[in-house]
Parts: structure tokens; sequence; C-alpha cells
């Protein structure tokens, strides 16, 4: 179930009533947006936990932790559900939660509320499965308790490093199972004799089999314990910030001894960095990311800049060894929305599709290949979904029909839009961006960059700055724009 009251996230309530002898807990997972300053929300989390949520009457316990996918969850666990619905009363008039729900990516979030007959107990633990099911049509419950309970006794309180399994329902049926280990190693140690024991097969047979969800996270706690780094994405997110905040700190994530400039206005290195930002006007540069990605080594990012006039840029970075070595960019004087009412900055933000960032980029790839530079039209529904494409370019309105009357009013007065090489392909997840190279207008050299979105394997939103290629005479720098 999505929840939109972000404040659901970090409370976990459950509005209701229930035995005096049971407790409640709740789950809830989420992703934050992807600006988000990782290090930053996970010391918001644990400050909400501290000031807040903790002194809240029948509070038991609040865990936080994240996955390898860079999804979160919150467990919370209250003594009763009206303990449980008068925090979050309280909680919804409280500002000082504003910053961490901000970060919050509101349509990722699911949350459901479980009676639970066990008492949290597992306070030192690194690591926690989760998994939630509804049990098969059928199925007599007296039966499945039983072998509930046999799964723990005959196999789980066995393996190294278990500290308590926890079970429960919600209002509709559906189970939950939270197993707490001390740390990752010893959670997937058992997690193939699980699967291949004889009372887990059985446990596991009386499931739907369509509704079990599992995620594995690892606590925020114990990260903070563990000194976690910032990510490449956090490093460049940090650095464009110093533009509104003059932090210092993010020069040290440029490596000062390799520094390679794209943008063929700025010189070459760190200095030529520097260089920009002593001639800032007397307000200063300002700088909005919209959207950030990392790919490997690269980070790319969507910012809406005050850079000289209001701007749209995209922006690529490349790392080596902790520290950025390379950047490129391109920028556009910000222009008013489209005939479909998109701005160059609006739509879709959360990153999904993680298993799937090869195979979009892939796809992209050939669609800029095929039809774009080999004008193979009769392939573009193929790549471009006929029923939803989101455009974003300040000139063109949505779907297929506002991309052929552009091209239309492109021929009929003699102007181009042609692309001759594709440079790079990144991407992450559901989104993708490429770096191309062309002619545009009256046929002035151009850099084409173009973010798409994509869904099951079609692009369905874009995003793109359009900008010209200056004469090489006028060249800060001597290493290409590509």
């Amino acid at each position: 179930m999505k929840i939109k009251l972000i404040a659901l996230v970090i409370l976990g309530l459950f509005v209701g009533s229930c035995s005096n002898a049971k407790s409640v807990l709740e789950v809830t997972t989420f992703k934050t947006k992807s600006v988000t300053n990782t290090p930053v929300f996970n010391k918001l989390d644990a400050e909400i936990e501290a000031n807040f949520t903790k002194k809240q009457p029948g509070f038991i316990k609040r865990q936080s932790g994240i996955n390898e996918n860079g999804e979160y969850v919150v467990l919370v666990y209250w003594e009763t559900l009206e303990n449980a619905k008068a925090s979050m009363e309280k909680f919804m008039s409280d500002a000082s939660v504003a910053d961490y729900a901000s970060m919050i990516e509101g349509a990722s979030m699911k949350m459901s509320r479980y009676i639970i007959d066990d008492k949290f107990k597992a306070t030192n633990s690194n690591f926690v499965e989760v998994m939630s099911f509804e049990t098969k049509e059928g199925i007599d419950m007296n039966t499945f308790n039983k072998i509930n309970k046999r799964v723990e006794k005959g196999f789980t309180s066995k393996q190294e490093g278990f500290l308590q399994r926890i079970t429960g329902v919600n209002e509709n049926g559906e189970q939950i199972v939270a197993v707490y280990w001390d740390n990752k190693g010893h959670s997937d140690a058992a997690l193939q004799p699980f699967m291949n024991n004889n009372i887990s097969k059985e446990f596991m047979g009386m499931m739907n089999q369509s509704s079990i969800w599992m995620g594995r996270y690892q606590t925020l706690n114990s990260l903070k314990n563990n000194g976690a780094k910032l990510s490449k994405k956090d490093k460049v997110v940090a650095l464009l910030n110093s533009f509104n905040t003059g932090d210092k700190t993010p020069i040290s994530y440029i490596n000062p001894n390799k520094y390679i400039q794209h943008n063929l206005g700025v010189a070459d290195g760190l200095a030529g960095f520097g260089a920009v930002m002593q001639h800032a006007p007397p307000g200063g540069f300002k700088a909005n990311v919209i959207r950030a990605f990392e790919d490997g080594e690269y980070v790319f990012t969507q910012t809406e800049y005050d850079f000289y006039g209001p701007k749209v840029g995209f922006d690529v970075f490349r790392f080596e060894d902790g520290l950025i070595v390379e950047h490129w960019d391109n920028l556009l004087e910000i222009q008013k929305p489209n005939p479909s009412g998109h701005t160059q900055f609006d739509g879709a933000t959360e990153v999904s599709d993680l298993e799937k960032t090869e195979a979009n980029k892939n796809t992209v790839s050939q669609f800029l290949e095929k039809v774009v530079i080999n004008h193979e039209m009769d392939k573009l529904t193929t790549y471009i979904n006929p029923e939803k494409y989101i455009q974003h370019n300040p000139a063109i309105a949505d779907g297929l029909e506002g991309f052929g009357a552009a091209m239309q009013y492109f021929v009929e007065n003699g102007l181009v839009m042609e692309f001759t090489k594709v440079h790079k392909v990144l991407g992450q997840g559901n989104f993708v961006l490429a770096m191309s190279e062309g002619k545009f207008g009256k046929g002035e050299h151009t850099a084409f960059y173009d973010l798409f979105r994509l869904e099951n394997g079609q692009i369905v939103e874009h995003w793109d700055v359009i900008a010209p290629i200056p004469a090489e005479s006028e060249w800060k720098n001597t290493n290409g724009k590509f």
C-alpha cells in the first residue's frame, strides 16, 4: 500500500485497537530521492528517533536499515495502537522533521502494521531479514501457526548469529516474519540451508507464492559504527550544493593533480574550476540538483542553475580512486513550459528497476543508432511507447504526434536535427543519459544531452539540453566537448 503521508514512514502507526497483551510492529519501506545525501539522511534518521519518537508514550523500539539497492526499512514497535496514534498526531505538527521527510520519494513508500505476541529483545542486531506473505487459500491456520513455530525451533534458532525471530499478522491476514542477526555474514550463511530444510519447505509450501516479499537490511546504526563513507553521488551533490553554501570541503573531492575539463569555456584542472568560482557575481552561483544518478565510476546529474542567468544543465563526472578526475556538461537557458505544459525539470524522479540498467542502456543505444542516426522510422514504436511518451523538450508536445509535428516544422523551415555520433550512454535503473554530437538548426555544430526514463523496456519520458559547440578558437582547454 502506497502511503502519501511521509510522517507515517517515521513513526510506524496502526490506527485501531488490539489486546493489551499484544504489541504492534510497523514495517515501512521506501527509497530516498535520487539527489539525497545518504550520510545526511542517515544522521537525520537517528536524530528523529532520539529527539521525537523515543520520547512518545508506549514507544518500545525503532530500527532503520538499508539494503544493497538503497531501499530503506523502518521497523517501529509500540505497546498499543493507541500509543501509536497519539504519537502520529503529535508528529504531524512537528516542523523539526521536515528536512528528513523532504528527502523521501513518496511514491516508493509501502507500509503495513502487524499485531505480534513477541517482545523485542534483539538489541544488538546489525542485520535484519523481513518477509511478508499471504497464506494459501484454505490453509488451516492452527496448523500453519504450529509449523511457523517449528521453523524457529527446528532451524533458525540453531544458526550461528541468530538473535530473534518475530512473527505477526495484520488486519488483512498478511503474515510478517522479522529475523534479527548479529551480522550479514551469518544471515547469508543461513539462507541456502534454510531453503533446503524440510521444515522450511513445508512452511514455504503453505504460502501464496505470488504474495511473498523479502528484504534484507543492514542497520543504520551498524553502518555508522563502521564509518560509512560518502558515495560518489553524495560527493557530486555536495560539490554542486557548495555553490549555495560556500562550503569548501567538497573541493577536496576533486583530484588536485588530475581534473580533465570538457566545459570548453573553463580552463583545465582545478585552477580552471577555481577561476570560475572567483569570477562569480556578487550573489554567487546557485545550484538546485533535481536528479542524480550513479553508473560505476560515473555520476550524472540534472541541475537547475543560476549561472550567469537561469540555466538547465546536465553534468557528468568521472571518478578514479574515489576522486573526481573528469567533467563534462551541457547548459541551456531555461525556457517556458512546452506545448503540453511540461517544464525542463518536472516529471518522475524515482530510480527503480536497478536490475534492468544494462538492458535500458542498450535500448537507448539502439534507439539512437537505428532510429535517430539511421532513420529506421519503422522501428520507432519498438523503442518509444506509443501510448505514453512524456516530453520535456521546451518546443515539443507529448506523444509521437508531438515528435512528428516538431520534425515536420524542421523540414518546412529548412532546419536540421542531425545526430552523427553517440559518445557515451550512462544509466541507473530506469534512467539513461546519452551524450551525442551532431548538427542543429541551421547546421550548427551541436552537443545533444538526452535523459530518458524507461518502463518495461520502452522510453516513456524525455528531457534534453541542446547546446552549440563553440569554434575551437574559443576553447579554454584542449580536451574537446566529449
